[in-house]
C-alpha cells in the first residue's frame, strides 16, 4: 500500500495571517508531497512499502545505504506532526499538565519560550526545534535536516519547522519573527497534552 499525503487538519487559509494559504500550498502540497512520492519510489516492491513510518525510521536511521529512505520517511513523519502542532487561534502559554511540566523543567513558560526560540533560531541551516519527553523529563532539542526525536527514543510534544520553505514566503529571512509567531499565535498545546499522555 502506497503512502499518501495526509490532509491538513485545517483549511489551508486557517492559519492566516500568520502562515498564509500560499505558504501551505507550497509547503504541504509541494514539499511534503515530494517526500511522499520519493518514499513510495524508494520503498516500492520492498518489505518497507507497507511498514509504518516509525518502523521505517527506526530500521534505517544511521544506515548510510538507506539514507534516502530515512530522510524521506522522517520528513513525512516530521511534517505530519508539525501540521498537528499548530492550530488556528493557538499559541500563548499552555495550561494544565503541560504548563505544570514546563514549570518543573524550565522554571516557567517565559524561560521555556526563550530556550525554545533560541533552539529554533540557532539551528544552523535546515532543521527542527522540538519540545520532547526524554526519560520522563521535558527537554528542548533541535535536529538538523530530516533527523527526528523518535529516532533517538524521545517522544515529541510539539515542533517548529525551521527549514526555509516553512516561512520564507511569509517572513523572508526573518526566522526569529516566524518563531515568535509560532509560539504566540499557532502552537497547539492541546496536541502537546495529548502527546504527553
Amino acid at each position: 500500500m502506497a503512502f499518501e499525503l495526509p490532509a491538513l487538519p485545517y483549511a489551508n487559509n486557517a492559519l492566516e495571517p500568520y502562515i498564509t494559504a500560499r505558504t501551505l500550498d507550497f509547503h504541504h502540497g509541494k514539499h511534503h508531497n515530494a517526500y511522499i512520492v520519493n518514499l513510495n519510489n524508494l520503498t516500492k516492491d520492498t518489505p518497507l512499502a507497507s511498514a509504518p513510518l516509525e518502523r521505517i525510521i527506526l530500521d534505517t536511521v544511521g544506515d548510510a545505504a538507506k539514507a534516502g529512505i530515512f530522510n524521506n520517511a522522517a520528513q513525512v513523519w516530521n511534517h505530519t506532526f508539525y501540521w498537528k502542532a499548530m492550530k488556528p487561534k493557538g499559541g500563548g502559554a499552555p495550561t494544565g499538565n503541560v504548563a505544570a511540566r514546563i514549570d518543573e523543567a524550565f522554571g516557567g513558560y517565559v524561560a521555556f519560550r526563550e530556550q525554545f526560540k533560541t533552539a529554533a533560531v540557532t539551528q544552523f541551516g535546515s532543521g527542527w526545534a522540538w519540545l520532547v519527553l526524554d526519560g520522563g523529563s521535558l527537554k528542548i532539542v533541535k535536529t538538523g535536516n530530516a533527523d527526528t526525536p523518535i529516532a533517538h527514543g524521545q517522544t515529541p510534544l510539539i515542533t517548529c519547522d525551521v527549514w526555509e520553505h516553512a516561512y520564507y514566503l511569509d517572513y523572508q529571512n526573518r526566522r526569529p519573527d516566524y518563531v515568535d509567531t509560532f509560539l504566540d499565535h499557532l502552537v497547539n498545546w492541546d496536541f502537546a497534552a495529548d502527546n504527553l499522555g
